[in-house]
């Protein structure tokens, strides 16, 4: 995302629009995004009750979301620079506030489930471009202050997040989350029309086989996952799915290195720091969000914390990458990002396995505190670092595609780790029950902690040494856009 920064707008494009009213218009849409997808994880146990939805169904929930906006993520950045940045993004806020509506309609588990996909569809445009609309809107002068708040505001929602859901879903009800973004998106859509240019970019033909080879193959690998206990690992549906799902990415690989506008350049794999990190990136999502599925269900379903109460307790997790990660971005070029991936991913490690660890029906708070610091300090120490690590030795006329890159396979591992350590709760007899939860908790919980450990012995595979000037000055912007995980 930071080779955006770079891009020139032209000259005709240009008006004298306030400051604070283009970061507003860049921000909100931003803001509204990144917000309710965790708003929406902390919301499931009502949602459960409501619709009467299965644990797989609770998966769907969250992963068609992820896997619709990983998959078009890319695509979204390549539409916008052929079509116009801010027509594909006001395009995104329609589609993202349409389907709010029918989020909040929903009466079945499914329908609700073609409408966050759709909702993906709608955040992959407004993610991407947010950051792009607001550099070209402002002065150089003011464009360190105005991605400073930018970053603030998209952090604030991670943050925010499990709390707003808390209260919003406790003092209303859960449709009442997505029925929240409705005001937002009809503020929101004439301000960017106001405040923001239309500026383009290389008109690269788009890569839709590439799109439609990622995106089912993923689909198909997530897909015999969720489906194995209940189907059976040796059913033909399930290892009809995983096997479609990897001659599909096979077919992705193949494709990517033979089409003259590939959505994924391979010869970026080739630098080893990019490789690393995407590899570290994935694994960390993949241990970091499928384990905070599965807490959020036990505070509520097993302690019977309420909405509200949950987000309360999950506070010192999610808030302190808001203290960690600026100063995280501020240490990197002293001592190196490496050192600090590995340091944040140790420290994750052994929050999840303490968590997993001390894990009981009747756990008090305070043993569980701890764990919650540990992992909100890990992550904080892991954002900002590791996507200047994506872009590190990187041509700044790859920083792009790489960011998005960084970005999707992220959200890739956060999909995967929903679906695996959901498997193993589900495999281990786990119900969604007071009484039937822990017992098959523990081992999913022990599944997450393991793959943050690889990933902390991954990262020593990581160039040591210490960021260039560029590098530095784009690492606040990285930080924020690892935020909208």
């Amino acid at each position: 995302m930071s080779a955006l920064l770079e891009t020139p707008v032209p000259t005709r494009t240009r008006r004298r629009i306030p400051v604070w009213l283009a970061i507003i218009a860049a921000s909100l849409p931003m803001f509204m995004a990144t917000l309710d997808n965790l708003v929406m994880t902390n919301a499931l146990p009502s949602i459960r009750l409501d619709l009467g939805a299965s644990v797989e169904e609770l998966q769907w929930f969250v992963n068609a979301f992820t896997l619709s906006f990983a998959t078009f993520i890319l695509m979204a950045a390549a539409l916008g620079d052929r079509f116009g940045r801010r027509n594909v993004f006001v395009i995104g806020i329609v589609v993202f506030t349409a389907a709010s509506v029918f989020s909040a309609l929903s009466t079945e588990p499914w329908m609700l489930i073609a409408s966050r996909a759709v909702q993906g569809l709608g955040a992959a445009a407004v993610m991407p471009l947010s950051l792009t609309l607001l550099v070209g809107s402002v002065e150089d002068r003011f464009r360190a202050l105005a991605i400073g708040i930018w970053g603030g505001i998209t952090g604030l929602g991670v943050a925010l997040g499990p709390l707003v859901g808390g209260a919003v879903v406790e003092g209303w009800n859960w449709e009442a989350i997505f029925w929240l973004n409705v005001p937002v998106g009809i503020v929101a859509i004439p301000l960017a029309l106001l405040a923001l240019p239309n500026t383009f970019g290389a008109k690269a033909r788009a890569d839709v086989v590439g799109v439609l080879l990622v995106g089912l193959g993923v689909l198909g690998l997530v897909f015999g996952i969720v489906r194995g206990n209940d189907a059976g690992w040796d059913s033909v549906e399930v290892d009809g799915a995983l096997i479609a799902g990897a001659v599909l990415i096979a077919a992705f690989i193949w494709w990517e290195s033979r089409t003259a506008s590939p959505l994924l350049p391979l010869r970026l794999f080739r630098d080893r720091s990019f490789s690393v990190a995407n590899i570290v990136g994935l694994a960390f999502s993949f241990g970091v969000f499928g384990s905070i599925f599965i807490l959020i269900q036990f505070l509520q379903v097993v302690q019977g914390y309420t909405p509200l109460g949950a987000g309360v307790a999950t506070m010192p997790w999610t808030l302190a990458p808001m203290v960690i990660a600026p100063l995280a971005g501020l240490v990197a070029p002293r001592v190196g990002t490496r050192l600090l991936i590995i340091a944040g991913l140790s420290f994750q490690t052994i929050g999840i396995f303490w968590l997993a660890a001390t894990m009981s029906a009747d756990v008090a708070y305070t043993t569980l505190l701890p764990a919650f610091i540990f992992a909100g300090v890990g992550m904080g120490l892991v954002f900002a670092p590791l996507s200047t690590a994506v872009l590190a030795t990187m041509k700044s006329a790859d920083h792009a595609k790489a960011s998005g890159t960084n970005s999707t396979l992220r959200e890739i591992g956060v999909a995967l780790g929903i679906a695996v350590l959901t498997a193993v709760f589900v495999g281990a007899d786990g119900t969604l029950t007071p009484t039937g939860y822990v017992g098959a908790a523990i081992p999913a919980i022990f599944t997450g902690a393991g793959v943050l450990a690889l990933s902390a012995l991954i990262a020593f595979a990581l160039p040591a040494g210490r960021a260039t000037t560029s590098i530095k000055a784009a690492s606040p912007t990285e930080a924020a856009s690892a935020h909208s995980i």
